[in-house]
């Protein structure tokens, strides 16, 4: 386990370590198990910069996390889901895994006190008026089943707008198990729980950032909070890894879909909305649920670079705009390269796919391709402007399924 951060605070995060599996609340499951590899990432972490005061946009710019281009697996657009916790007394526990940063109204109260964008608990007590504090050991937990299985290499527990009341540590724990388990086929003694994080302080109005180092396919992850208080929101950034038989079964799907397995390497630009908006599920719903970038000035042109989940042939190609109307890409054009190269072990070269065609604003583009195998895909977009979705819709070559078999049996 490596850490970094001053001596005092290593102590502690691995001293509370030990603690962590002293005890549990009843339903928290048994205590932790081994520990793999983490970093906490000082500046984010214990007496972190908290997020700044005035205006909303600067107060949650991303900090410069090393994991910070990874999918969040715990995305609720991918079908994550929080489906357990202990307590959630003040604000439910659906609200970890809300897209976008938390939001903050003083004067927002209700009847048990004040609204707050996040999982908060009520105050932990002792057991007598000799002993009104909690045991050390005491803490709350909420069980999260992520969108999409894969390889965790980053957490952020942001702990944005809980300043009084936010926990005093937290850890985090992973296991791979049936992706619609229910609540309490997880909490059984029998299942193994991989610790994340051991037991490591926080900040208060912060982004408490750990990266992971745990080469293994994860399904369902476990936040506890010590002894009590609030978390806004929990990220959990990996790779997906998708079930290859289930794919193999479906033949023809989404070779560069999130949930499938496909990823955004590079893009030229996102100012206005990230390009993984673009392989999301379903339909854009808003504007701001696609990819758009700053208007240019210059003669140039902006694209982003995908993966597909492994080497396939696309067969078919959709290219949405909704919701972009004044500010949708002028024209498009689609290339392909197959990354496995040739018996040298070189990369292929670009090869276009769909040459460039003109795009209507707010509208469903569609169009039959020639069949070449794949690994990657390069959408340029003229001159600026956006796409909402792109699906690229195709089989895995007899060389990609083998792969991806091979690559799910040594992660798990």
């Amino acid at each position: 386990m490596t850490r970094t951060g001053d001596e005092d605070m290593t102590g502690q995060g691995q001293e509370r370590g030990a603690d962590a599996g002293a005890g549990s609340v009843s339903g928290a499951g048994p205590g932790p198990g081994p520990v793999e590899a983490f970093t906490a990432l000082t500046a984010f972490t214990g007496a972190a910069s908290p997020y700044g005061g005035g205006n909303p946009f600067a107060d949650y710019r991303r900090g410069e996390l090393p994991f910070a281009g990874l999918t969040d697996l715990a995305d609720r657009r991918l079908g994550a889901g929080v489906i357990a916790a202990g307590d959630e007394f003040f604000a439910e526990r659906e609200n970890l895994l809300r897209p976008g940063p938390a939001v903050f109204d003083p004067e927002h109260f209700g009847h048990k006190g004040k609204v707050m964008d996040g999982w908060e608990t009520r105050r932990r007590r002792g057991p007598s008026a000799e002993v009104p504090h909690p045991d050390p050991a005491d803490h709350d937990w909420a069980l999260i089943r992520l969108g999409a299985p894969g390889v965790i290499g980053g957490l952020v527990v942001d702990t944005a707008h809980f300043r009084g009341n936010h926990p005093q540590a937290v850890s985090v724990e992973a296991t791979s198990h049936s992706m619609s388990a229910a609540p309490e086929d997880l909490l059984d003694p029998e299942v193994e729980w991989t610790v994340l994080v051991p037991r490591t302080e926080v900040g208060g109005h912060a982004e408490n950032a750990f990266a992971v180092h745990a080469e293994r396919r994860f399904t369902h992850v476990r936040l506890r909070q010590y002894p009590d208080g609030g978390v806004a929101r929990l990220r959990v950034y990996g790779e997906v890894v998708p079930d290859p038989g289930w794919l193999a079964e479906l033949d023809t799907f989404d070779l560069v879909a999130l949930e499938n397995g496909g990823s955004v390497e590079d893009a030229s630009d996102r100012f206005y909305s990230p390009p993984e908006h673009t392989v999301l599920p379903g339909r854009s719903r808003q504007m701001d649920d696609g990819w758009e970038t700053r208007r240019r000035r210059d003669t140039g042109n902006d694209w982003i670079r995908y993966r597909l989940v492994e080497q396939g042939v696309i067969r078919a190609v959709e290219i949405d705009t909704a919701y972009l109307k004044g500010n949708a890409a002028g024209w498009v054009s689609l290339s392909i390269r197959d990354g496995e190269g040739g018996a040298d072990g070189t990369e292929g070269e670009w090869v276009q796919l769909v040459p460039r065609v003109r795009l209507q604003p707010d509208t469903v583009h569609r169009f039959l391709v020639n069949q070449i195998p794949a690994t990657h895909v390069r959408l340029d977009i003229f001159p600026d402007g956006g796409i909402s979705r792109l699906r690229l819709y195709g089989s895995l070559t007899a060389r990609g399924a083998a792969r991806l078999a091979e690559r799910t049996a040594a992660l798990s």
